[in-house]
């Protein structure tokens, strides 16, 4: 079985603002169901459910915390909502101000800790609350964010880099495990995105840096980048698996 995107229903984790609201309008655009989950933006991700009416719900959870995953889980299931699909996008509270992040002889493993609890840890958390059903329907797709920066670290985001490294192992392991399932994992990694709540403290001409080197000289955009993730859970990508999809404007060539 295989889906279409509007038979789906989609979770996405930090969908709040930024990048999160605008996979959101995408999946709605395509006539997804859309499951908006916040921690700590209920403002935003308000506003972002009443512009997309009935298709979209909100649900509040720290994804870090897997009692509060469980939570969504029963909250869904209780409306009987089955979820087909699970966009990982949350960040822990990151900027993208290059030269004002810690260097490496200045980070300490507090900085590490508080990326994997939210990058890795909340992505098992997903996976281990949501997979059985998914098992139980045979089918599902899950869509993990990451970065260019550990194919190309030109700034050097340790702490984020680190933590997007560890989620694209898991990708890549979890996708052994399930794929007998007809669940699919992938990762779509994206560089500078113009323009999110994270990449708005980027200098200007670090923008204008990263287009004058991009071979199709643009700044991804984040409508670019969450067409994309489409992707891979549409049909078309139904024999892929374990894959990382860089979408950077070919700034960073596999």
């Amino acid at each position: 079985m295989n889906l279409p995107i509007n038979e789906q229903t989609v979770l996405i984790t930090g969908a709040g603002r930024g990048l999160g609201s605008s996979i959101s309008k995408s999946f709605h655009r395509e006539g997804a169901k859309v499951i908006i989950n916040y921690r700590k933006s209920y403002k935003s991700a308000k506003r972002l459910s009443d512009s997309l009416g009935d298709k979209a719900i909100l649900i509040k959870g720290d994804i870090r915390n897997k009692e509060e995953v469980l939570q969504m889980s029963k909250e869904l299931s209780d409306q009987k909502i089955i979820i087909n699909t699970i966009v990982h996008n949350a960040i822990n509270d990151y900027k993208f101000n290059g030269e004002q992040r810690k260097k490496i002889d200045e980070i300490d493993w507090q900085d590490f800790q508080n990326q994997i609890e939210t990058s890795q840890k909340g992505f098992l958390n997903l996976l281990n609350i949501f997979t059985p059903n998914m098992r139980k329907g045979h089918f599902g797709r899950f869509i993990t964010i990451g970065t260019n920066l550990f194919q190309n670290p030109v700034v050097p985001y340790h702490d984020y880099t680190a933590a997007k490294g560890g989620l694209l192992s898991i990708t890549r392991t979890a996708a052994i495990d399930l794929g007998q399932f007809n669940i699919t994992v992938n990762m779509i990694s994206g560089g500078l995105l113009r323009i999110t709540d994270a990449s708005e403290g980027t200098p200007e001409e670090v923008f204008e840096y990263i287009k004058n080197i991009t071979p199709l000289r643009k700044v991804t955009t984040t409508e670019d980048f969450s067409d994309a993730v489409l992707f891979f859970a549409s049909p078309w990508s139904r024999a892929i698996t374990g894959q990382n999809l860089i979408v950077d404007g070919g700034l960073v060539l596999n």
